[in-house]
């Protein structure tokens, strides 16, 4: 069966540590091996070809997403930072231009990816919206999100899901009442 992911986040990086979902309860491993970051790679749009992912590389991306979690969550740990920025730290091929002056598809690997994603990542905590990363206030919820509406009161990681069942749960309250 095939793992599906969730795009709630508003950035590539935010959605990366939605890949271990339910983290307060029973989590849920949404890239369970090294095949399905290569998936999600492709379907977050980082890349449209299959990317090789190793064993070695795989180990590195879930230590990279946990890093990413906790300091988006504001709750880092003393290494987080090094291990965002050892992946920042990363060179990124640049695009290529051919003799007859068109774009090159740029060859890519996981590792470039996470390079991407931990940029994704210090852009977003140094940037205008850093204040703006918020965890869904469902109990059972603990997806981040980054809160772009006018008001700046985003609750829920998605209106659809977390915020209709938290609106039904009062509703119903009221209606024992």
């Amino acid at each position: 069966m095939t793992t599906r992911f969730t795009w709630v986040g508003g950035r590539s990086s935010v959605d990366f540590t939605a890949t271990l979902g339910k983290r307060l309860q029973t989590p849920i491993e949404r890239i369970p091996a090294a095949a399905d970051l290569s998936r999600w790679f492709r379907d977050a749009g980082l890349t449209d070809q299959s990317v090789p992912v190793s064993g070695r590389t795989f180990t590195q991306a879930l230590v990279l997403r946990e890093a990413l979690y906790r300091l988006l969550a504001g709750t880092p740990l003393a290494e987080d930072v090094d291990v965002v920025n050892r992946w920042s730290a990363r060179p990124l091929p640049g695009p290529r231009l051919t003799r007859d002056l068109r774009a090159e598809p740029i060859t890519t690997d996981a590792a470039n990816l996470l390079s991407v994603l931990a940029r994704d990542a210090i852009d977003l905590l140094t940037g205008p919206l850093a204040d703006r990363i918020r965890t869904c206030a469902a109990d059972d919820c603990s997806l981040l999100f980054v809160d772009e509406s006018r008001a700046g009161r985003r609750r829920w990681c998605s209106m659809n899901l977390c915020g209709a069942r938290a609106k039904m749960a009062q509703y119903r309250a009221s209606r024992v009442d």
